[in-house]
């Protein structure tokens, strides 16, 4: 039994599932296309949320103001040299980063 309320909100759960995840383990991600690099600006939990929440608005906004943006191959070369672990959580469609 766990000691956690049985209501949590989105961004709560999305909390507990938030972890540094080395980029090999994204590298499969990024060649399908579905890798997402959060500005540091933004809170990850937060843009994960409104994916998931579906509050495309924000998610527009945040993609017009390149806060939010598909990894570029520049990225992948940079943390894999680097061998980067990166903050990571998944949200559908794709898995957002924030390094």
């Amino acid at each position: 039994m766990t000691d956690l309320p049985e209501e949590l909100t989105t961004a709560e759960k999305l909390n507990m599932e938030t972890a540094q995840i080395p980029w090999s383990e994204l590298q499969r991600l990024y060649a399908r296309g579905v890798v997402m690099v959060v500005s540091p600006e933004l809170d990850l939990v937060s843009v994960a949320a409104a994916f998931v929440d579906d509050k495309a608005e924000l998610v527009k906004d945040w993609l017009g103001a390149t806060q939010l943006r598909k990894a570029t191959d520049e990225d992948a070369k940079a943390w894999f040299e680097a061998e980067a672990s990166l903050w990571a959580v998944a949200a559908a469609p794709g898995v957002l980063v924030q390094p």
